[in-house]
C-alpha cells in the first residue's frame, strides 16, 4: 500500500517525489521487504546492504528518488522512544567504550588561513551501566623522542576537567544524531558567540568541524550601541580523528595520537575504514551515488529514506563554493568539504554542511578490490537572532530567543558508477561551481561538429569570384586596423632623439 506526496525544494525547478510505505504484517511469496532499516538498532553493515533500491516508472530517472518509511513500526513515536533511539546512536557511533578520538584540531579564520594546530583527543567515556557518558578533552602538552633502540618515546598529556556528563534525558538538549552523523548546537558560548558542530563517522575514523559566529553590526554603527544585527563567521575548527585505545587515568606514556600519512603507508586501513592522506581529484565528487538518508525536523520527526539516484540540484557536494552568494566554504585534503553562511541574520535560516569521501574505489589485485567509493554528508539548518517582543509594547524588543536547530540530514552513499555524458572538463567546471545544462557532453560535441561541418560546406560552396573579392578586403582590414596620428617635423625630431617617443599609447 503506497501513498505519494509531492515536496518542492528550495529551487522551484526541482521536484522530489516521496512515497510512504506502510509495512505489511506478512510478506507474501517469500519476497524481501522494501523496508529502510534506518530506525532499527544500528549495526555495522555496508552501505550496499543498508540501501534498498526501488525502481520507479512514474518519475524521471534524473530526479532524486526518495522513499520514506516513517510508517515503519520501528520509527520513534514518543519522546521516550526518541530519547532511547538518540542514546543508542550516540553510544554506538561516538561514545565508544575504552576508546578516544585523537586528532589534530586545525583552526581556520574567516579568510580560510590556518591560524593554529593542536593535537588533542575527545574522550566520551560511558559508565559501567551505560546510562551516562562523561565528556573529557585531552591535550598533548609535550613529547620526548628517543633514537636509541633500548629507550622509548614518551608523551605528556594534559587532561582537562570534565566538560559535561550526558544522560539519555539530557543528551537531546544540545545533541542530535542521525545515522552516522551528529550535530551539537547551535548553542551560545560564554563569549557570546554561536557554536555549531557537525560530525561524521566512518569505521574507526571521523571528521568533526565546528563553526563559530560572533555578533556583528553594520558599517557605521558603533558595536554595542544596539542589539547585534548579525552573526559573522570568525572561526572554523576542523579535526580528522581516529579511534584509539583509552589512556584511562594515565598522563604519561606512549600514545598513538592522531592519524598520520606514515601510519597509512605502513599499515593501510582495511576496507570499511577511512584514508585521510590521499589525493582527491575534484571530479571524484561527481558520480552516481545511491544509498540511504536520515532526516529530522521539529514537526516531522525522524524519517528514513532510500536514495536511488541523486540529481544535480541535490548534489551540493560537487559545488564547493556553495549555492548562495553568502556561503563560506573550504575544501581540505583527504576529501573533506565544509560550507556555512558567512553571516547569520534573523528571520533567515543558515545551512551548515559537511561532506566527506572516506574511501575510494578499490584497485584490482589489492585487498580493496571490489570495494566501492563512499560519500557521507551531513547538513543542519540553524536559526538565530529571533527577537523576543515585549508583551506590553509590540514595538519593543526585550531580547533574543536562543538559537535553534531547524532540520538535520545525514546521507550515507555509495558510488554506483560514473556520470553518463559528462566529460572530465565538464566535471572540472562543475567542481568550480559551474553546472552544465540539460544537454550532455555528447550532444555538445555533435552540435559543435554539425556547426563546423555547416561552416565548411558554406565556405566550399562560395564562388571563386566571391573569394577574390574577400582576399583584398582582408588586406585592407589588416592595413587599417590600427590608425595613428600624423607625424609632424617636431615629432620626427623627438623620435630621432629617443625612439621610445614613437610608441603609441
Amino acid at each position: 500500500l503506497v501513498h505519494s506526496t509531492i515536496l518542492f525544494s528550495s529551487k522551484q525547478s526541482t521536484m522530489i517525489t516521496l512515497s510512504r510505505s506502510f509495512i505489511l504484517a506478512a510478506v507474501l511469496s517469500g519476497s524481501s521487504s522494501s523496508t529502510c532499516h534506518a530506525f532499527l538498532p544500528p549495526t555495522h553493515t555496508s552501505a550496499a546492504t543498508a540501501a534498498r533500491y526501488h525502481p520507479s516508472t512514474s518519475t524521471p530517472t534524473s530526479t532524486t528518488q526518495l522513499h520514506v518509511t516513517n510508517g515503519s513500526p520501528d520509527a520513534p513515536k514518543t519522546i521516550a522512544e526518541d530519547a532511547a533511539l538518540q542514546w543508542q546512536l550516540y553510544t554506538r557511533h561516538h561514545a565508544v567504550e575504552d576508546g578516544e578520538w585523537w586528532g589534530t584540531w586545525q583552526t581556520y579564520n574567516y579568510m580560510s588561513d590556518l591560524e593554529d594546530s593542536t593535537v588533542a583527543a575527545v574522550a566520551l567515556q560511558p559508565n559501567k551501566d551505560a546510562n551516562a557518558v562523561t565528556h573529557i578533552h585531552r591535550i598533548l602538552s609535550g613529547t620526548t623522542s628517543s633514537d636509541c633502540q633500548t629507550c622509548f618515546s614518551s608523551s605528556e598529556v594534559t587532561t582537562l576537567p570534565p566538560i559535561a556528563t550526558y544522560t539519555p534525558e539530557s543528551l537531546g538538549k544540545r545533541h542530535r544524531c542521525a545515522a552516522q552523523g551528529m550535530v551539537i548546537g547551535p548553542s551560545v558560548l560564554k563569549s557570546g558567540a554561536m557554536s555549531t558542530e557537525l560530525i561524521l563517522r566512518h569505521g574507526d575514523g571521523r571528521v568533526r568541524v565546528t563553526f563559530q559566529h560572533a555578533p556583528v553590526w553594520e558599517r557605521g554603527i558603533e558595536p554595542g550601541s544596539c542589539p547585534p544585527q548579525g552573526l559573522k563567521l570568525f572561526r572554523a575548527i576542523v579535526s580528522k580523528e581516529k579511534l584509539r585505545q583509552s589512556l584511562g587515568d594515565g598522563i604519561e606514556g606512549e600514545i598513538q595520537g592522531p592519524p598520520s600519512a606514515d601510519e597509512e603507508t605502513t599499515s593501510p586501513p582495511p576496507p570499511g575504514n577511512p584514508r585521510f592522506f590521499r589525493p582527491i581529484p575534484p571530479f571524484k565528487w561527481h558520480a552516481k551515488w545511491s544509498g540511504t538518508s536520515w532526516t529530522w525536523g521539529p514537526q516531522t520527526g525522524d524519517r528514513g529514506w532510500s536514495i536511488e539516484e541523486m540529481d544535480e540540484a541535490d548534489s551540493w557536494h560537487g559545488r564547493p563554493m556553495g549555492d548562495a552568494t553568502g556561503t563560506w566554504s573550504l575544501r581540505l585534503p583527504g576529501g573533506v568539504l565544509i560550507q556555512c553562511p558567512r553571516v547569520v541574520v534573523g528571520g533567515m535560516a543558515g545551512i551548515c554542511r559537511l561532506a566527506w569521501l572516506p574511501e575510494d574505489d578499490g584497485e584490482a589485485g589489492t585487498p580493496d578490490d571490489g570495494n566501492r567509493a563512499k560519500l557521507l554528508r551531513v547538513e543542519a539548518s540553524v536559526s538565530a537572532l529571533e527577537p523576543v517582543v515585549s508583551d506590553e509594547d509590540e514595538n519593543m524588543m526585550v531580547g533574543f530567543y536562543p538559537p535553534s536547530l531547524g532540520s538535520l540530514r545525514t546521507d550515507v552513499l555509495e558510488k554506483m558508477g560514473e556520470l553518463e555524458g559528462a566529460s572530465l572538463e565538464e566535471r572540472a567546471q562543475a567542481a568550480e561551481g559551474y553546472v552544465w545544462g540539460e544537454s550532455s557532453g555528447v550532444d555538445v560535441e555533435e552540435e559543435t561538429t554539425t556547426s563546423a561541418t555547416a561552416t565548411e560546406t558554406a565556405t566550399a560552396t562560395e564562388s571563386p569570384k566571391e573569394e577574390e573579392v574577400v582576399a583584398p578586403m582582408a588586406e585592407a582590414e589588416s592595413t587599417v586596423t590600427k590608425k595613428s596620428a600624423p607625424i609632424d617635423e617636431e615629432q620626427e625630431e623627438k623620435i630621432k632623439a629617443d625612439p621610445r617617443n614613437a610608441l603609441d599609447f
